[in-house]
């Protein structure tokens, strides 16, 4: 399976750092956040990454490089606009192939093993999803019986971590351009093709100064 990087966000909560630097190279304990993904694809078998970007994607590719550092083949989908979630996976699908890949946000940080997530029978997506924090008290779906939903049945809403798997017939007739993937999700989930978990793992979404400083407590407090 192939997995895919979501890195073209401009990171506007995380200014100044954002000003000339990519949010996904913004640093944790040294490490840019997006190597930490790398890292552990890398290390649950991954061999074949595609990242798309757009604000300062250069300096991404000048970073990451082929991947090589990391035993991985790295590809790239560079956006002359920003395409959104869904846009900028519908303009990689070239790059990924026709089978089901994994799908990470760059501005995440996480300690979640990736191995063994799949999908199952006529599914086109799997969420992982996580308890409600703070700025998302209300939650996105429902989780029911390994079943993600958006409506009112009976269950548990919570947040989606920004990471799955998915299945490229997802995008089936969906042109090119900027749009979010949450749209495709619901349609899916409508049509009873989403499974999901809960994430047993610590994560963090990375988009304040103060949860940037949340997430450097917790690696340097590990390591």
């Amino acid at each position: 399976m192939k997995a895919m990087i979501l890195a073209a966000g401009k990171g506007e909560r995380l200014r100044p750092l954002t000003l000339h630097t990519p949010k996904p190279l913004v640093r944790v304990a040294g490490v840019p956040l997006i190597e930490y993904h790398v890292r552990a694809l890398a290390a649950a078998g991954f061999r074949e990454l595609v990242i798309n970007h757009a604000w300062l994607g250069e300096q991404i590719e000048a970073y990451l490089g082929d991947g090589s550092r990391w035993g991985v083949a790295i590809r790239y989908s560079p956006e002359a606009e920003p395409l959104e979630t869904g846009g900028g996976v519908r303009q990689a699908l070239p790059l990924l192939g026709d089978e089901p890949f994994l799908l990470v946000n760059g501005d995440i940080w996480t300690d979640l093993s990736f191995a063994g997530l799949r999908l199952a029978g006529n599914d086109l997506a799997h969420l992982l999803l996580v308890d409600n924090p703070g700025h998302n008290a209300a939650g996105d779906f429902v989780l029911c019986a390994g079943r993600v939903r958006d409506d009112d049945v009976a269950g548990e809403r919570l947040t989606f971590s920004g990471i799955s798997v998915l299945h490229p017939a997802l995008f089936h007739d969906v042109p090119e351009g900027a749009f979010k993937l949450a749209p495709l999700l619901r349609q899916a989930m409508a049509d009873g093709r989403v499974s999901g978990e809960r994430l047993a793992a610590t994560w963090v979404d990375v988009g304040t100064h103060e949860r940037l400083q949340a997430v450097e407590a917790i690696v340097r407090e590990r390591h």
